[in-house]
């Protein structure tokens, strides 16, 4: 469906994008993740075609977005970050402006107007001015102008930026359905649950850079020492630190003596787990809590960068 080849985009000499590439596949529900400023939105604008390549190639279904950049525009959907949308209009009637402009007729954009209102949940709110309607409601209807043409790839960029937690979880379920019927998604956020929720691959990006690219479970699996036991004991010595330190499997651990918390970082825990529980047992420690976290983006994002996706 989808196919970034070694794109770059500068602006003022400063390169926002610099040599991404990936695939999306038809059907796939692909996640471009990364902090703001990262180069997401820019790298969105090319695929688009609201923004030129500095050099690169993109192709949507075949189609060059450089050569054919109107064949490309009919294919696809856009839910921009911002609300596209007149606030005194009615939620209808953008729907209806913008089903005609992607050349649906009077009586198809008509059908397709209810369709879309009644999949967003907002029927009942068809004839209300968007100008009354909360940060919420308007983005449901942001997507829904994006589906008025029934596009083959749908694109998101942070749909759910600044709204309530009901609304929030509303759009992620939409998403999740409309992959589910067959449409190919493109969500870029910098929230991790939700890339997490809807995306079956994930891109991460940071600096205007592809850093990471693959599923969740390959990407985690790369993340060496991951998987992170977190201990509170009744008190820290140095030979309990130092027989943690020479266990096979372990990769590192941190160690907080104030307050009787260590951090161990192992390859394998269900290994380590009991040689842990050992060498506390012969150090004459006691175990207050012991907690086992798997390794997720938020960690892998942190190994590859050296910082939080919200920093």
């Amino acid at each position: 469906m989808l196919i970034v080849e070694d794109i770059k985009k500068t602006f003022s000499q400063m390169e926002v994008v610099r040599g991404i590439s990936f695939t999306v596949q038809k059907g796939e529900s692909f996640g471009l993740l990364g902090p703001n400023g990262a180069g997401k939105s820019t790298t969105i604008g090319m695929i688009c075609g609201l923004l030129s390549c500095d050099s690169g190639e993109i192709t949507v279904s075949g189609s060059s977005v450089k050569r054919r950049p109107m064949d490309i525009k009919r294919k696809i959907g856009v839910v921009p970050q911002e609300i596209a949308l007149y606030p005194t209009m009615s939620a209808k009637d953008n729907l209806l402006f913008w089903g005609k402009m992607y050349g649906l007729s009077g009586a198809q954009a008509r059908k397709r107007a209810d369709e879309v209102l009644e999949f967003v949940g907002l029927a009942d709110r068809a004839k209300h001015k968007i100008e009354t309607f909360s940060g919420g409601m308007k983005r449901r209807i942001n997507i829904g102008a994006s589906l008025m043409h029934e596009p083959e790839l749908l694109i998101m960029d942070e749909p759910t930026v600044g709204i309530d937690p009901q609304s929030r979880n509303h759009i992620l379920e939409t998403v999740k359905e409309l992959n589910k019927q067959g449409m190919t998604v493109i969500y870029t956020s910098h929230y991790m649950e939700e890339v997490d929720f809807l995306c079956n691959r994930i891109g991460i990006v940071d600096q205007g850079k592809m850093i990471a690219l693959g599923t969740k479970d390959d990407l985690c699996k790369r993340l060496a020492g991951g998987t992170a036991i977190k201990m509170s004991l009744n008190s820290l010595d140095d030979s309990f630190i130092e027989s943690i330190k020479a266990l096979s499997n372990v990769e590192r651990i941190i160690a907080n003596p104030e307050d009787g918390t260590l951090e161990v970082f192992v390859n394998n825990h269900q290994i380590v787990m009991g040689d842990i529980m050992g060498c506390a047992i012969k150090n004459k420690l006691q175990v207050l809590s012991f907690e086992v976290k798997e390794p997720n983006l938020e960690s892998l994002f942190l190994s590859l960068t050296g910082r939080s996706l919200r920093d």
